[in-house]
């Protein structure tokens, strides 16, 4: 069982106000939870003092919510507090987060929630980026893209047709009928290639350095790019990459760059390999990084660099709940 809060406001008390605000919110509710009516185990409302011309849990129960125990409550007057406001508790049964919901002029209560914000992520390989954009997304509850999948999807469809990924024209003719797409799967990415599920495909030593090349030509940092931004204009969402930051969304609202010493970044990717039953060589692994760094530092289109307005974090000596909870209260200063 879990329990789901949400608000909406009206702008006059009157029955149709009311009722057209709560059926808002409990189909919203609904909708962005991804549950039935079916699942409610019981609804608690309370309104503030100024609306009296009906009952939200009346509304709710007009709205089709007939065998669920439904209550209602006043709220006292208290000084400065948002007027005209409807809250909620819905205890549903559930075992996946809860997502609240706020509405209206309610929105101003949690803009953490209602507005759409962006976190971009930027540092080279191996300094955590992923990891930690992935459980910052999971604090705050909003989706984490993944945007490097996107580029070794790319890599992994000119290796499969024998392209070099080196050749910039004939990767722009394989690409260019090529379909990316990224789903939600339980919380995690899935990142699909013309219809195809290659989220576990695309985790290679080969396929990240042939991404790191691909990801250079113009035509492919166009359309993922374009596909990023489109995404993160829609929904709130934490972005890691290279030049999330700095060039697919200068605008974002919160920029980290994370970075670690090389041997460092190195070790890390020899134990993920090691705890896969990888074997890996970290000597191999040491060059690798040090040889994309030098990739992803010097191409001429969208090359990785600290945004002026980033939060630099040396992850070298720090464990990852350590990071991430710096991410999140310099996040929380500002929400």
């Amino acid at each position: 069982m879990v329990a789901i809060r949400g608000a909406t406001t009206v702008e006059k008390d009157t029955p149709n106000e009311i009722k057209s605000a709560v059926g808002e919110l409990i189909a919203q509710i609904l909708s962005r939870n991804n549950i039935s009516a079916e699942k409610i185990i019981c609804v608690t409302f309370s309104s503030t003092n100024d609306l009296r011309s009906y009952y939200p849990a009346k509304a709710a129960r007009e709205w089709g919510l007939f065998t669920v125990p439904l209550f209602s409550a006043l709220e006292p007057d208290i000084k400065g507090a948002l007027g005209k406001c409807i809250r909620v508790l819905m205890l549903v049964e559930s075992n996946v987060k809860p997502i609240p919901v706020y509405l209206r002029g309610a929105s101003a209560l949690r803009k953490d929630l209602s507005a759409v914000y962006n976190v971009a992520i930027d540092g080279p390989a191996g300094s955590g980026k992923s990891t930690v954009a992935k459980k910052v997304a999971e604090k705050f509850g909003i989706i984490c893209l993944d945007t490097g999948a996107m580029y070794r999807a790319c890599a992994l469809k000119c290796l499969t047709e024998g392209v070099s990924v080196s050749d910039e024209n004939a990767v722009n003719l394989v690409l260019r009928d090529t379909v990316v797409t990224v789903k939600n799967g339980n919380g995690a990415q899935l990142t699909y290639l013309d219809g195809v599920n290659v989220t576990d495909k695309i985790r290679t030593n080969e396929i990240s350095m042939a991404a790191s090349t691909v990801s250079a030509h113009a035509l492919v940092r166009s359309k993922m790019v374009d596909l990023q931004r489109e995404i993160a204009s829609k929904t709130s969402c934490v972005l890691d990459g290279r030049d999330i930051g700095t060039n697919v969304l200068p605008c974002a609202d919160f920029k980290f760059y994370l970075t670690a010493r090389p041997e460092v970044r190195a070790r890390r990717r020899a134990d993920e390999n090691a705890i896969k039953g990888i074997n890996s060589d970290y000597d191999k692994i040491l060059k690798e990084i040090i040889l994309r760094d030098s990739q992803d530092e010097n191409r001429s289109i969208a090359p990785l660099k600290i945004a002026a307005d980033a939060v630099v974090i040396d992850t070298s000596d720090m464990s990852i709940d350590e990071v991430v909870s710096a991410v999140v209260c310099k996040i929380q200063e500002k929400i």
